[in-house]
């Protein structure tokens, strides 16, 4: 089975345009990666292509990416579509990195772009509800709220309703920290710090939907969204688009490329458990690193799933970075910071870079292909040899309903 690189990476700012469209944005993505490859748009040979809110939106459904490619001129070959919630752009990548290992291809695009401003605010957010079990949605909130109870913790009653103004997930980011807060002592203070570190990445990436920093205090001071998440510790409704293009070592002999390798590419679906048993994140962060033949302290830098600050510091143990518990305390110490033990989310994260649902999976493997190359600037990583990417879809029960981790590689 051939061995598989990423030889063209491109992604537009992630923010918010009102001016553009799904089509329009995933047509720059593109042409950014062709560019970056040096390749021909005939030069592909398959194309995998993520949304998740543009049949909801805009009534395009069914054929999404043949819509994007044949629209370009790029005709003729298979074209897949992914829809796997926040996953999907990670898991475009995984099937072209399967089709390109199978031998099936030389050449592949995977695109994620999405859309998610709107003028109707209320749509906007309610849309991320279809991201969970829409049948059994109001048995899972009122899950959320019963598995609340049970912390001893003083919870602020502020009022309002799961998913009241706000993304539902909010509320269940808000469940999970709160658990950790119960169970290992973690602080809003921590979470604050990891918020106000993504906000110093993200002002270093040209990138970055924002790009202001952010004091500990003001992350504190910020408005309330669901204890004990802040505004600024929530990621930001944002529109945007982000693709990779990966061949074989057949292809890539024939380039000129700046590659870098994929020595591992896993995806899987969530299991029903409880709230303190071992979740998704560490079942196949164990699978990814087995596949690379690495442990979690070769790792160089990481781009987290960070939805919220909570995402951030769940996911910074479920990888190994740290023992279970330690998250807020690993944050605390300067280790996830540019220049720290393990650097994580120097793209500002999903908290900063943006999170335009299909897009982001392929944004943070767009970091970490920066990285590697040594193109990051400001923020990059001395010596960064091996970067993972961890990106989580959906939610059914008390964990993600799907999630991708990748780690690349440095080509010597």
């Amino acid at each position: 089975m051939s061995n598989v690189y990423i030889i063209g990476s491109g992604m537009i700012r992630f923010n918010k345009y009102p001016n553009e469209t799904v089509r329009t944005m995933a047509e720059k993505a593109i042409q950014l990666a062709l560019a970056d490859a040096g390749l021909n748009k005939k030069d592909l040979q398959a194309g995998f292509f993520s949304n998740t809110f543009w049949g909801m939106f805009s009534g395009q459904h069914s054929i999404r990416g043949q819509v994007i490619f044949r629209g370009m001129g790029i005709d003729k070959i298979p074209v897949v579509n992914v829809e796997n919630a926040c996953a999907g752009g990670s898991s475009a990548l995984h099937l072209a990195y399967t089709g390109i290992k199978a031998g099936m291809y030389d050449v592949a695009i995977a695109v994620g772009s999405e859309k998610i401003t709107n003028p109707n605010k209320a749509l906007s957010l309610g849309a991320y509800a279809s991201c969970m079990d829409v049948e059994n949605f109001e048995k899972h909130i009122n899950m959320i709220l019963e598995v609340s109870k049970s912390f001893t913790i003083t919870i602020p009653d502020d009022g309002s309703k799961p998913g009241e103004g706000r993304s539902v997930f909010m509320d269940a980011y808000a469940v999970g920290a709160r658990w950790h807060m119960d169970r290992f002592g973690s602080t809003q203070r921590q979470l604050a710090i990891i918020c106000s570190k993504n906000h110093f990445h993200g002002s270093l990436n040209p990138l970055s939907q924002y790009q202001h920093r952010m004091t500990v205090e003001e992350v504190l001071a910020d408005k309330l969204v669901a204890w004990p998440l802040t505004r600024a510790m929530c990621a930001p409704v944002g529109d945007g688009a982000a693709a990779a293009i990966v061949c074989s070592e057949k292809f890539l002999k024939k380039l000129s490329a700046r590659p870098v390798k994929i020595i591992a590419s896993v995806m899987g679906q969530g299991e029903d458990r409880d709230l303190d048993a071992p979740d998704i994140g560490q079942r196949l962060a164990q699978i990814a690193y087995n596949q690379a033949g690495v442990g979690p302290d070769d790792i160089s830098l990481a781009e987290l799933h960070d939805a919220t600050s909570w995402g951030e510091l769940h996911q910074t143990e479920s990888m190994g970075f740290c023992p279970i518990g330690e998250g807020g305390p690993f944050a605390e110490s300067g280790a996830t910071t540019l220049g720290g033990k393990k650097p994580i989310n120097t793209s500002g994260g999903l908290e900063c870079r943006g999170h335009p649902i299909g897009a982001s999976g392929l944004a943070q493997i767009h970091e970490l292909v920066l990285q590697l190359r040594g193109e990051a600037g400001g923020r990059q990583v001395e010596n960064a040899r091996l970067g993972l990417a961890e990106n989580g879809g959906g939610n059914i029960g008390v964990e993600e309903a799907a999630m991708c981790i990748h780690i690349l590689e440095k080509v010597r």
